[in-house]
């Protein structure tokens, strides 16, 4: 199948705590981005790989590549505003009649929930990797909270799986601060969603303690 990966690497490290964006603080010997571009060209050789950067630390980008000399083959887009426009100019570079849309801070999405997503691509136009929740939930309205079934829940993980063209369709749409992921926004614009099972491993590096974890999960 042929591939357009886009890799949203727009963080700039807020909730880590630290001067550097978390996509570039290096775990188990490299940059966290290197890891996470490495697995997509590892699933699909052939893959087109777009990675959205900020425009202040494209320079810094360059260096990271020569000291550490990453040589998979990707191509940089400048990031937008917010995720939404990073993506939408990435989308204007994909030549490919599937995109993939991925977190370059999730570096260990498994072969085997690529494969998964790849597979029912065939079936459906729009496909996201999901696992369950684990522990008991509660919705909070003000002072008050009730539990709610925790069976009718899904953690949603990336990569986000697409036809192009409807992915196209749906950022046609205008930018709002509801927009939550790329599925949302394919959702209001009628398409159906279909979930596969993700893989456990498959967290979002956003805190100290997640960086601890992927530590020890990609050594």
């Amino acid at each position: 199948m042929d591939i357009s990966v886009i890799i949203t690497a727009g963080g700039t490290g807020k909730r880590m705590g630290s001067e550097i964006p978390k996509q570039f603080m290096e775990v188990a010997g490299k940059p966290i981005l290197f890891h996470t571009i490495s697995l997509f060209h590892q699933f699909n050789a052939s893959a087109q790989i777009l990675v959205t950067l900020p425009e202040s630390w494209l320079e810094y980008w360059e260096e990271l590549i020569n000291t550490y000399q990453f040589d998979v083959p990707h191509q940089v887009v400048a990031g937008g505003q917010e995720r939404f426009h990073s993506i939408k100019n990435a989308l204007q570079h994909c030549t490919e009649p599937i995109v993939m849309v991925h977190d370059g801070v999730r570096p260990l999405v498994s072969q085997e929930t690529l494969d998964r997503c790849v597979e029912a691509l065939e079936d459906y136009n729009a496909v996201i990797p999901v696992s369950p929740v684990k522990e008991s939930l509660r919705k909070v309205s003000g002072k008050k909270s009730e539990a709610v079934i925790r069976s009718e829940y899904r953690n949603v993980q990336t990569p986000q799986c697409f036809e192009k063209s409807v992915l196209e369709q749906a950022y046609a749409q205008e930018y709002h601060h509801a927009i939550t992921d790329d599925a949302s926004l394919v959702e209001k614009s009628g398409e159906y969603i279909h979930l596969v099972d993700g893989n456990d491993e498959n967290i979002k590096i956003t805190t100290p303690m997640d960086l601890l974890l992927a530590e020890t999960l990609l050594k």
